[in-house]
């Protein structure tokens, strides 16, 4: 893990990091799921807002060295709580996305949790195998980032 990232609630001044963030191709491409079209300001903006207006859902700001390096975030899906990463493409390789999935399951209290890894992005699921979760099973959807259908892993985090 990384000693020099820490959590923080998300503030108004993290959301165009948030944003430039999202503005990598490639990063899009495995993280699948996201915005149909990142570079719509709008409806990142009316995103967040709904995101940030409901109590249910726990997002995270990940800092290193004051430098917004990315977000985490718990959120229902139906009863299941289910967890996801955005870190700077510029910062991958460095621990930062397992660091903070770590950090924000350590304030979680629920378990089990769930994730959701497009089957070819290795590194996400890496990530999450690191932090615990184990695949339970598979899934297909409709991705977004890619315009296509995707294979899907599904995992969970059991509670001790």
């Amino acid at each position: 893990m990384t000693a020099d990232l820490c959590l923080r609630p998300v503030r108004d001044d993290d959301l165009p990091a948030f944003f430039s963030h999202e503005q990598d191709a490639e990063a899009n491409w495995m993280a699948a799921f996201g915005p149909k079209d990142p570079a719509d300001r709008e409806r990142f903006d009316a995103h967040w807002r709904r995101v940030r207006a409901d109590e249910r859902i726990v997002t995270r700001t990940a800092v290193v060295d004051d430098e917004v390096v990315g977000r985490v975030a718990a959120f229902p899906v139906g009863e299941r709580t289910e967890v996801s990463y955005w870190i700077d493409p510029r910062r991958w390789g460095r621990g930062y996305a397992t660091a903070a999935l770590a950090a924000l399951l350590r304030e979680l209290p629920q378990r089990p949790v769930h994730a959701r890894a497009a089957k070819d992005n290795r590194a996400s699921l890496a990530v999450l195998r690191k932090c615990g979760f184990v695949v339970t099973g598979e899934d297909r959807g409709y991705a977004d980032g890619r315009g296509t259908e995707v294979e899907e892993w599904v995992l969970e985090l059991a509670g001790d």
